[in-house]
Order: C-alpha cells, then structure tokens, then sequence
C-alpha cells in the first residue's frame, strides 16, 4: 500500500513492489530468448519503457489499504494483457529477431504470474499483518456527526484489517460521546495526537473553515478527504475512492506521488549528474582548488547543514566562495566583504553550485527542485508563510522555476520568500518530465546572460 503510516514504513512497500517486477520482468528472458538473436539491451530498454507506461497510465501500483481485491485483479488483468501486446509488438520491427512464439508466451506468462502472485499475497499478508500486530495503522478523525460520518466510523471499527484506528468526532452540533471537540480544536489534536487522516462531513464545514482545513493538511503533510453528503462538490481537483460501498472524496495527487514519475526522475538525475561529475568537475575541481587556496586559507569545499525533503537534514555541497567565518547562517548580501575575488566570479556563474550535483547522485537533491534554504530561513518563513512546507514534500534542487524566474539570492522583503513559495508550489502541482528540461535549458542561458542577483 502507498501511505506512510504511524510506523512509517509502508511509504517503501510500493518501491518494493516496483523494483521486483521489474527484477522479473529483465530476468526471465535472456534464458528463454537465448537462440532468437534478441539484442538484449534493446529488448530490455523497450520492455522496461513500456510496462512503466502502462502502468503509469493504468494505476497499476495505485492499491491502497481500502482497495478491493476484485479492483487488484482488474489492474493485474489489465497490465497484462497490454504487457502482452507490447512484447509481441516488439518481433517485427526487429529485422534480425526470430519469433518464438512458444519462447514469447512462455516469457509473458511467467512475468504476469509470477507478478499477480505478489502482488495478491502482499495485499493479504499486510491485511493479516495489521490484524495480527496491531501495526501498519492510520490515526483518524472525522469532523462532523451526521449520518453518513457515523456510517463511516461504523466501517473503521467493523473492518480492522484496513489499519484504520478512529480517534473521534469534531462537531460544533454535537455533543454525542464519541465528539472530542468543537471544530476550531481540530488542528491542536491533529497535532498533538499525530493524527494521519482528517475526514470531512461538509455539512458542517464553511467554505473559510474548509480551505483553512485543507491549508492545514498540506502544511503538515497530513491526508484530508471529505464525505460526500448532500452537497455537490465533484469537481476536477478530486477523486472519488470506495471503501467497500462507501464513496470517499479526497485531493488529486500531484505528478510526483506516482511512483513512475519519481523514478524517471531520478534515473534522469543519476545519469545528469554523472555526465557533469565526469566530464566537468573530473577536471574543474583541481583547477578550482588551486585557485580558492592560492587567495584564502581553508577548505575547498564548503558543507552547509540544509532541510531536505521531509525536513531531513542533508549537507550540501559547494566550492567554498568566502573568507572562513562564523556568520554562515546569513544570506549573502550585494557587495559581501566575506566573498572573495575568485569567490565573485564562481558565484556570479553560478560554479560554486556544481558540487551539488554528489549531493544529486547521493540522492539528497535533485537537478531540478526547490531550492534548499537555510535553517534559519526555513524556521522563519515555515511558520509565517502559507504553503511553505509544501516544498519539503520533493528533494530540493540545484535548480528551480523560481531561480529562472528571478527569485534567486538575497530575501531583502517577506514578498521575495513568498514569490519563491508561489513558483516551487507551481512546480510541485504541475510537474512534467518537459518542464524540468525547460528549467535546465532556461538556468544555462541565464548562467551566459548574467543574472542581476547572481552574488
């Protein structure tokens, strides 16, 4: 299943799920096509592409707790038969391949049993395992006490092999047993109690308390979904999901929750990076040594702690630009005194960032991300600026669209934080493969151009 749950491991279960098809899938053929003359580089290129296409497109690895398994076995016929087609697609454009018919539909049933397996037994050992242990749970609440809420509560308790664990009602209507509280009490217990889903009755939520809610959710990454009642709330942005026979609202995931999208990510990651490791800094770090060491005594290297994704310290790294000195918690301002001459030009170019790119290989970073701001910086604005939190839901950047937008360097105002946080929301929302490329393209020409706050 794809949440992250009060233990906090299942967020790996779908990566698992991933990297084990894909072991099968690349493992099964060279035995089976060893006399069909298959380039075995390009066959596995093609056959790789194209089950992350299909099951991007398909929701293959969309099974969540509240999944039924008739929906499962639909996915796993649905995979398989375009998986099929595909594999047998390949033959004929391929001049000097021989086609084995018995050797192909050997290879397909293999890869689709073998994967539905999984796939089925994992589904119920992790039902058994929560029974059994208690553990892979989601903490509750509902706001709201009406008649659909409780037929919701009644479908927490009744079916404990989901992971659900209800907390309680919120309600200002209300004084039932079950209700902890009135809704303004709603984000002090979520938080106080590490509460994972907020469920909302939206007959007694008004529209500044939803959205005040929904702001809520996303700054601590915290899953809200909304009972569908009586009022009409389908729109594009939701998606409606069934627990059993009971219909579920909840936020539309952005590009980056798939998990094709993140490893096309960082598989785009790892081979940038390596290209710019080899071919650039192979060369450029000695030359660059020489010359920070000739003008000031220190390292060559600087390591600054920064929040990573989830908040999780990482140490980023770039050519050291200054003096040594005790104010590195302090952004750089126009005309420094603490930059130094060689300092001025890696920075205007922005060459001081290219160590960044072990951090991207480490898997720290990315090339393209919100950038990593200091700790001082992320405390101050974490707390004051809406939706700022969103930007630790992805691995900061090198790069970013608001970098290639101007808002890069010195933060002289609250407005030039806020401008960062619209631009690295957008990103986040509206994520593709292309606009990472545009970025790239984008911070190159501005690295030629000059760029005004690049000191």
């Amino acid at each position: 299943m794809a949440e992250t749950t009060g233990q906090g491991y299942s967020k790996y279960l779908r990566l698992i799920n991933i990297v084990f098809d894909l072991l099968i899938l690349n493992l099964v053929f060279p035995p089976l096509f060893s006399g069909l003359n298959v380039n075995t580089l390009h066959f596995a290129l093609y056959i790789n592409v194209c089950w992350g296409a299909i099951a991007y497109f398909s929701g293959f690895y969309e099974v969540y707790r509240y999944t039924p398994i008739v929906q499962v076995l639909s996915k796993i016929i649905k995979q398989g038969l375009l998986f099929a087609l595909v594999t047998i697609a390949f033959f004929p454009f391929s001049k000097h391949t021989v086609f084995d018919r018995d050797a192909v539909l050997t290879y397909i049933a293999i890869v689709v049993s073998v994967v539905a397996l999984f796939k089925i037994a994992k589904f119920y050992y992790l039902k058994s395992y929560r029974l059994s242990t208690g553990s892979n749970y989601r903490k509750a609440i509902i706001i709201g006490h009406t008649e659909a809420s409780v037929r919701l509560k009644e479908f927490f308790e009744g079916n404990p092999a989901y992971g659900y664990r209800f907390q309680g009602f919120f309600s200002n209507n209300n004084n039932h047993a079950d209700v902890k509280g009135a809704i303004p009490e709603v984000k002090h217990y979520a938080e106080q109690n590490n509460i994972d889903e907020i469920y909302c009755s939206l007959n007694e939520l008004s529209g500044p308390e939803l959205k005040d809610l929904v702001d809520f959710a996303e700054s601590k990454n915290k899953t809200i979904k909304f009972i569908p009642d009586t009022k009409d709330i389908f729109s594009k942005n939701l998606r409606i999901d069934y627990y059993e026979m009971f219909p579920v609202l909840s936020l539309r995931k952005t590009a980056l929750d798939e998990p094709v999208a993140q490893l096309v990510k960082r598989v785009f990651d790892i081979a940038f990076s390596l290209v710019v490791i080899v071919l650039v800094l192979s060369w450029l770090t000695p030359l660059l040594s020489m010359l920070i060491k000739l003008e000031s005594k220190g390292p060559v290297f600087f390591k600054q702690s920064r929040p990573g994704i989830d908040e999780k310290e990482f140490f980023c790294y770039k050519f050291r630009s200054m003096q040594i000195n005790e104010t590195t918690e302090q952004s750089v301002t126009r005309n420094d005194p603490r930059v130094t001459r060689i300092g001025k030009f890696i920075r205007k170019t922005s060459i001081d960032e290219l160590p960044q790119f072990l951090n991207v290989l480490k898997g720290e970073m990315s090339i393209v991300g919100p950038r990593p701001h200091l700790w001082s910086q992320n405390n101050l604005y974490g707390a004051t600026i809406k939706k700022y939190m969103v930007r630790l839901y992805v691995k900061p950047g090198i790069t970013g669209l608001a970098q290639v937008r101007g808002y890069r360097g010195e933060i002289a105002t609250d407005e030039d934080m806020i401008n960062r946080i619209k631009y690295d929301v957008f990103y986040i929302q509206n994520w593709s493969m292309l606009l990472d490329l545009k970025i790239i393209v984008q911070t190159v020409v501005n690295i030629f151009m000059g760029e005004d706050k690049a000191y």
